[in-house]
């Protein structure tokens, strides 16, 4: 029904937006969080045709629980199961070393759900535009390149999902890589 899931929509950017608040992206101009899972379920919609009010919940919820105080019982007591395993599905595990979560992307990324490779590939396109457009003051033009081949081997395990959005991906890449000088 298009006016609850409309309702569920608003209620979860609501939710988003609340946890996120006190949260910045670490892009060049300071990005308020918010505007990423925004993004990230947006891109799912105009490009990638994404129709399952789930995944698109799923996607503005994405980071709740890996970065914020949000336990998985409040997606699921308010958005329901499948949304919650959908956003543990793409939440990494703090509690591990960075660099063994960014491996356990790429192992993992071919034996998700086909909504969390949905949700991952959208991610991943947004942070590369991102990087590409307002890349972190901090992070050096090496960081930089070791992400964006990073993302390269992580949207290889995701192949097969959505054409539409493995181009989008791939056309950011490679403007990415252009700017970068990546041969």
């Amino acid at each position: 029904d298009f006016s609850e899931n409309t309702g569920q929509l608003i209620e979860a950017i609501r939710f988003a937006a609340d946890k996120h608040r006190n949260q910045r992206r670490r892009d060049s101009a300071k990005s308020p969080y918010i505007n990423h899972p925004i993004e990230v379920a947006e891109l799912l919609w105009k490009v990638g045709g994404v129709r399952d009010t789930n995944v698109l919940l799923a996607a503005i919820l994405h980071d709740t629980v890996e970065d914020t105080d949000t336990r998985p019982e409040e997606i699921s007591d308010r958005f329901g199961d499948e949304v919650r395993s959908l956003v543990m599905e793409v939440t990494d595990d703090k509690r591990l070393p960075k660099a063994k979560r960014k491996s356990l992307q790429i192992e993992t990324a071919p034996y998700k759900s086909y909504g969390a490779k949905l949700i991952k590939l959208a991610d991943k396109s947004c942070n590369v535009r991102n990087l590409i457009s307002m890349p972190p003051e901090d992070w050096s033009l090496e960081r930089r390149r070791e992400y964006l081949l990073w993302t390269e081997k992580v949207v290889a395990g995701l192949r097969g999902t959505n054409a539409a959005l493995e181009e989008y991906y791939d056309h950011e890449l490679v403007s990415g890589k252009s700017l970068l000088g990546i041969g």
